[in-house]
């Protein structure tokens, strides 16, 4: 019994010394440095496996980021179209709408500036012109305008007066003292002048031969211009009888 006993104690003894020995000789081969090929095979393998999880990463990251720059590019091409389209408006429109007010006040300012007379009739302008050249008295409240057919008596008061052979002008200020013009207007810058007096005084009658005389005296006058300023401003005094 002894024996048996002796002989299971020593199997088991021997049994853990084979397992103690198998141990260590684990923990030896784990603590063995590795060879310096396996350890560039690793570090390989390593860099590798780190090399494509980068360009995963960057696939994927350039995959998310395409179609936002494609969009913003989109957009900022019809925000520039729609700018241009903006600005086009903006020039064109303003110069069309004020192209044609612009070359109105243009052409108007152009005739005022060539001839501020352009308002006011020929007939007016040869009243003030005639006046401003030939009137006695330029200090006058009103030119008072009379207009006598040919025919009619230079002195409606006596009989034995001769008559205008042509259609004249009478011209005259509101007071005797202003004094007065009667011409006859030839259209060519010219006025013949008949030298009667605006008020007759003196015997009557006073014999045909007379009023002769008077219209012999008949001068033809050439008419200036004159100033425009003043021809407005008499106009402007202008009545007509």
């Amino acid at each position: 019994m002894k024996k048996h006993t002796k002989k299971y104690a020593y199997s088991a003894l021997f049994s853990i010394l084979l397992l103690l020995t198998a141990c260590q000789s684990d923990q030896t081969e784990a603590a063995k440095p590795e060879a310096p090929e396996e350890k560039a095979a690793s570090e390989s393998v390593k860099e590798t496996n780190a090399a494509e999880e980068d360009r995963v990463k960057e696939e994927g990251e350039s995959e998310a980021e395409e179609p936002a720059v494609e969009i913003k590019k989109e957009e900022a091409s019809s925000s520039t179209e729609q700018e241009k389209e903006t600005k086009t408006e903006e020039v064109s429109s303003p110069a069309e709408q004020e192209e044609e007010p612009k070359t109105e006040d243009a052409g108007s300012t152009a005739v005022n500036d060539e001839d501020p007379l352009a308002g006011y009739s020929s007939n007016e302008i040869e009243y003030a012109r005639v006046w401003l050249q030939l009137g006695p008295n330029q200090e006058i409240d009103e030119l008072n305008v009379r207009l006598i057919p040919a025919g009619t008596a230079l002195n409606p008061d006596d009989d034995t007066s001769a008559v205008y052979p042509e259609d004249v002008i009478q011209l005259a200020g509101s007071r005797l003292v202003d004094g007065s013009i009667t011409y006859s207007g030839n259209g060519d810058g010219t006025v013949n002048v008949y030298n009667v007096p605006l008020r007759w005084d003196g015997q009557y009658p006073a014999g045909k031969e007379f009023y002769e005389d008077l219209l012999k005296q008949t001068k033809k006058v050439s008419i200036d211009t004159g100033n425009d300023e003043e021809v407005i401003k008499l106009i402007k005094k202008i009545k007509l009888g």
